[in-house]
């Protein structure tokens, strides 16, 4: 009879510990990555707030050291919409390694007319996947520094629903904003599963998983001042919402698992136990969307050209 100790059950509220880790999230400063960062915090690790506003980043920090004392914090400018900034971020970083780096800033429009990255991309599919995408190749090198480093990419429900088109990736034939930021959502999941094929292949120990906060809203997110202030009026609006969804609290919770649970593999996806909207965190099958290789092959050459970075031969 083995005496090791049974691995205790996942619990959202009592996190391990991750002493002397190194965790970048980027777009911490707000939403579900201020949350991802708040949570890591709690479990002595150091926490990295990609953003591109310092000021919010350094009230994000203020807001987290005011629930958990000990954290430690640090912030690095980090604009994922403008690609050529993006190869100064690992010497900002100033660290050896970097243990994850969990992939979550993004942009959502809901009106025309389309706009622009300053390099000349669609703005959703530019920020939300081509910054990403060349931000995982430049810090790579820290990431394989790592023993078992993991890119966690935060995709969305918005995209389960959409086909990806590799003949319109900057939807200059049909622009919806809605359906352009489902696009832009599915191509980062793409991206994280072909990133993990690739690493695989390479022999690499870094991992690549696939996360969705399934519906989260500022209306059920618990208030974290100056961050996010959740009115009466809008908490008394929704409350029958939080029957099917959450908070941005929650939403974090399968980025967070994706990052510490040694459980956790590479290609996997991880969203909210009930019908993927709410809950705490579980393994999902792939959606079926994302299933075919020869899209996210060609999804990859392209995002390759148009940044001229590629992560899976760092």
């Amino acid at each position: 009879m083995s005496s090791a100790s049974p691995t205790p059950p996942w619990n959202v509220h009592r996190l391990p510990r991750a002493d002397g880790s190194v965790f970048l999230v980027t777009g911490g400063n707000a939403g579900i990555g201020y949350f991802v960062a708040e949570q890591l915090a709690a479990t002595g690790a150091t926490v990295v707030l990609g953003s591109r506003n310092p000021a919010k980043a350094e009230s994000a920090m203020v807001s987290i050291r005011a629930r958990v004392p000990e954290a430690r914090l640090r912030a690095v400018r980090l604009d994922v919409a403008d690609l050529s900034s993006l190869r100064t971020v690992p010497d900002a970083l100033g660290v050896e390694r970097l243990d994850a780096v969990i992939l979550n800033a993004g942009v959502a429009l809901d009106d025309p007319p389309r706009q622009e990255t300053g390099d000349g991309h669609e703005l959703m599919f530019g920020t939300n996947h081509l910054g990403h995408f060349a931000l995982t190749h430049w810090l790579m090198p820290l990431l394989s520094a790592a023993p078992a480093a993991r890119v966690v990419t935060m995709g969305s429900f918005a995209a389960k629903s959409e086909l990806l088109d590799p003949d319109d990736l900057q939807s200059r034939k049909d622009y919806r904003p809605k359906r352009t930021y489902g696009r832009s959502k599915l191509a980062q999941m793409h991206f994280g599963l072909e990133l993990d094929r690739r690493l695989r292949t390479a022999g690499s120990t870094v991992a690549s998983v696939l996360v969705h906060p399934g519906g989260a809203l500022d209306s059920l997110t618990p208030s974290r001042p100056p961050v996010h202030v959740r009115t009466t009026a809008a908490r008394l609006g929704t409350a029958p919402a939080g029957l099917l969804l959450q908070g941005k609290h929650a939403g974090a919770w399968p980025a967070v698992r994706a990052v510490l649970d040694p459980a956790v593999r590479g290609g996997q996806l991880w969203g909210p136990r009930a019908f993927g909207l709410r809950g705490e965190p579980r393994l999902e099958p792939v959606w079926t969307n994302l299933t075919d290789t020869t899209v996210a092959a060609r999804l990859w050459d392209a995002s390759r050209d148009l940044t001229g970075a590629d992560p899976g031969t760092r």
